[in-house]
């Protein structure tokens, strides 16, 4: 069966998520050496501005203005409102070239080979639950479940899948889940009108485990590990980085904390640009 990684990559006029995919893309030939696949609304300027070789398919998308609008945090004192073009997340089932499929977020940094793991395992489909915030010491209640009242949170920012009949009917399910959003959050007692994949994948794993706790998605290896949007991604210099994470009730305050050989989900996308720049100005 033939294999690799899938990335999605749709620039909002504020965050480039293209130049993360090519950063990630690296990573990822570098500790997993699977083939790499990028979906994209902004393929000419891919193809303008980076060596788009690094990608083994590139798949265009239709440019969407969509109104999913949300903060985007650079550190405790920092914000911007852009759109959130997170949208057909779903359609990966049908886009992907590959047999098993590693979906991954543009800003989930790839710092070892655990994730090679995937590809041996009996499970078809993989996704975090378990997740460890860096700090180690903040409790975020809000990855637990999908709200106070509602069902288990998994993440969709990294999902392994091969391409079977059930998997399509969960990636169907999740497209419909999307179309239905107003529906769905007020059913699973969402307050916020943000359209979430990590909510719509939750939500989905509900229905495919019969609306109960289940066995339908099985834990990839480890946990996703990350730091929020008010953390800083300080340096990175091959699988080593450094943050400066949020003090707790001392705005604007921050303690460094480093990394070795972890993957890590970087919440923080504009301190994550800045780091990119600084790499690829080092190449």
């Amino acid at each position: 069966m033939n294999k690799g990684a899938f990335v999605i990559a749709r620039n909002n006029g504020h965050i480039d998520y293209v130049k993360q995919a090519v950063f990630l893309a690296k990573r990822i030939k570098k500790y997993l050496d699977i083939p790499v696949t990028i979906a994209t609304d902004s393929a000419d300027y891919l193809k303008n501005t980076f060596d788009v070789n690094i990608f083994d398919n590139v798949i265009e998308l239709p440019y969407t203005d969509e109104k999913n609008l949300r903060y985007f945090f650079d550190g405790t004192l920092s914000k911007k409102t852009a759109s959130f073009k997170n949208a057909n997340r779903a359609n990966v089932y049908n886009l992907t070239p590959y047999d098993e499929t590693l979906l991954m977020d543009t800003d989930y940094i790839i710092s070892n080979d655990l994730l090679k793991s995937c590809f041996d395992s009996v499970s078809d489909f993989m996704l975090y639950k378990k997740s460890d915030d860096i700090a180690k010491v903040r409790a975020e209640d809000e990855f637990d479940t999908i709200s106070n009242t509602s069902v288990d949170f998994y993440w969709a920012t990294c999902v392994f899948f091969r391409k079977t009949e059930t998997n399509k009917t969960f990636f169907d399910l999740v497209s419909h889940i999307e179309d239905e959003w107003n529906h769905y959050r007020r059913v699973y007692q969402i307050k916020s009108s943000l359209f979430r994949n990590d909510f719509a994948f939750s939500i989905a794993v509900h229905i495919m485990n019969g609306f109960q706790t289940g066995t339908f998605a099985q834990q990839l290896p480890g946990s996703m590990m990350y730091t929020t949007d008010k953390d800083i991604l300080w340096s990175m210099k091959d699988d080593k980085m450094m943050f400066l994470v949020e003090k707790k009730d001392y705005l604007g305050e921050y303690t460094a904390i480093k990394t070795k050989g972890q993957t890590i989900h970087v919440m923080n996308k504009s301190s994550l640009n800045r780091i990119i720049d600084e790499e690829f100005a080092n190449d």
